[in-house]
Parts: structure tokens; C-alpha cells; sequence
């Protein structure tokens, strides 16, 4: 397969130097047009002008991209008679409705599509450990598996068409709630005046252990956030979560709370952290300490 590859922004960059790697790459394409001359050259693959370029030599696309938005106007950039036959796998977080409407918009010109969320951080698309939740037709998704294993360790198909990004949602409702009880957690027990370091190695190994506990609490405890996820791109994700469960006539109380932080935080000017900076937050639960 001949891939093209469409956002180099922290995870798109490693997972398409992951695919040069592999030798699947010929070409890149991103609106900051100087990012993917810089990686065409350093990764000897092409810089294209333009998303539909990439059709001239590939037979796949892959995109990893900020928003809703921005997958509907690069799927109707890739929507042209050359895509017949073709496959575009798109790795952002959008919501489901926005994978069906890919699909349907793609498969006009009898081109592919799966949705294909991603989890892992950014250490995780460096390292090509990366799990994704695939949603769209099971052969597609058979054809896609050197890509998925060029680019990460798991790749789980879920079902049809927006299957992925629902799944995803899922996913970022429960990483608030770890990042929630992690962050609150250690807030408590700098107030009781442990040593950090020691309580979460004693934690850590145990049922509290977790993923957010092993990678980010060295982080806190030095009072350093830098981005494995922005606290920005989670909220953009939290809102599509709460606008799925209203229109399920529910509601989801952590995400709730979550986004209401991550407002604060915003404003404070560390939207660009990693969200374990809801430890700043947390701690002020204590504020005699």
C-alpha cells in the first residue's frame, strides 16, 4: 500500500514518520505548509500543495486532524473521481454523525472509509503503541492491518461506521474520571504531607494503579504539564460526549465537572497543557496547605 497522510500536528507526526518507517509513506500533506516540507524532507517522502494531491500516488489516506470541521472539509477535498476504489482512514476524534456523514460523502465516489480513534498519547504514536477503535466495513478494515500495525499495537474492530468514534467517546469519558480521581487523590495526599513519590509507587502497583497514574504523577509532582494530551483537545472531546449523552436523554456528571475545570484552566492559560494539570486545580481543594 502507497499511503498519503494528512495533519502532522504531536500524534500525526510520529505516526507518519511510523508509516516511512514501515515504507508505506510517499506523501504528507498539512495547511502549514513549511511543517510538511520539513517532513518531506527529513523523511524523503513528497510535500503535497493540496489534500487531493495525495491521490496522485496513493492508495490510502490517513488523517489526523483537530475537529469536526476540518474531517468534512478535507473528506469533500478527497471526494473526487480518483478516490474511486480507495481508502481514507481517519484517525481524528470527531463524533459518530460526523464518521457516518465521511462515509456517505466518500462512498458517493465509491471511495473507502473507517473511523479510527486513537488512544495512546503522544508517547504512545512515537513509540507505535497506539490502540485504535475502528468502525466501517470488516473488509476495510482487514486491508488496513499493516497500516494499524506500522502505527500502534492494538487495533480492535468495533462495527459499522461511526462504531470508532462512539467508542472513543467512551474512552474519554473514562480517561476524565481516572484524571479526575488521580489528580484529586494526589491533591490529598500532599495535604496529609506524604511523600509523593513513595505513595505512588505503593499505589501504583495496586487496584488503584493505572496508566495516568504510571505516566503522569512524576509530572505533577515537579509541577510539570507538558502536553501527551492538551487539556484543550480533551474539552473539544468532553463537549462531543456531553452532546451524545443529552441526545440519549442522560447525562454524564464527570464530564460535566471536567469540562467545567477545564474552562479554568483554559482561562488560566495552560490550555496547552497535559490534562494531568487538573492536579492545579485539585490541590486547591486543600487550600490550608
Amino acid at each position: 500500500m502507497k499511503v498519503g497522510f494528512i495533519g502532522l500536528g504531536a500524534m500525526g507526526w510520529h505516526m507518519a514518520a511510523n508509516l516511512a518507517g514501515k515504507g508505506f509513506l510517499q506523501a504528507v500533506y498539512t495547511r502549514q505548509r513549511q511543517q510538511a516540507e520539513d517532513f518531506a524532507a527529513q523523511y524523503r517522502v513528497r510535500a503535497a500543495t493540496a489534500a487531493v494531491q495525495l491521490w496522485d500516488d496513493c492508495d490510502v489516506v490517513v488523517l489526523c486532524i483537530p475537529a469536526d470541521r476540518d474531517v468534512m472539509e478535507t473528506a469533500e477535498a478527497l471526494a473526487v473521481p480518483a478516490a474511486k476504489g480507495r481508502l481514507v482512514i481517519d484517525s481524528s476524534t470527531v463524533a459518530r454523525e460526523t464518521a457516518i456523514d465521511a462515509a456517505e460523502l466518500l462512498a458517493k465516489v465509491g471511495a473507502r472509509f473507517l473511523d479510527a480513534p486513537i488512544t495512546g498519547g503522544t508517547e504512545g504514536a512515537r513509540q507505535a503503541r497506539l490502540t485504535f477503535m475502528v468502525g466501517g466495513q470488516p473488509e476495510d478494515y482487514v486491508a488496513a492491518l499493516p497500516l494499524f500495525e506500522a502505527m500502534g499495537q492494538r487495533h480492535i474492530h468495533i462495527g459499522p461506521h461511526g462504531s470508532g468514534q462512539a467508542t472513543k467517546a467512551v474512552n474519554q469519558v473514562m480517561a476524565a474520571g481516572v484524571a479526575q480521581a488521580v489528580t484529586e487523590g494526589l491533591a490529598f495526599a500532599a495535604a496529609l504531607q506524604l511523600p509523593l513519590h513513595l505513595v505512588v509507587d505503593a499505589v501504583g502497583s495496586g487496584a488503584a494503579g493505572s496508566w495516568f497514574v504510571q505516566n503522569r504523577s512524576r509530572g505533577m509532582i515537579d509541577g510539570e504539564y507538558p502536553p501527551g494530551f492538551k487539556v484543550a483537545l480533551h474539552h473539544k472531546d468532553l463537549m462531543i460526549c456531553q452532546q451524545m449523552a443529552a441526545q440519549l436523554g442522560g447525562d454524564l456528571p464527570c464530564v460535566d465537572t471536567t469540562l467545567a475545570q477545564y474552562q479554568t484552566l483554559m482561562a488560566e492559560g495552560h490550555g496547552d497543557e497535559d490534562i494531568s494539570s487538573l492536579y492545579r486545580l485539585n490541590k486547591r481543594l486543600f487550600p490550608q496547605h
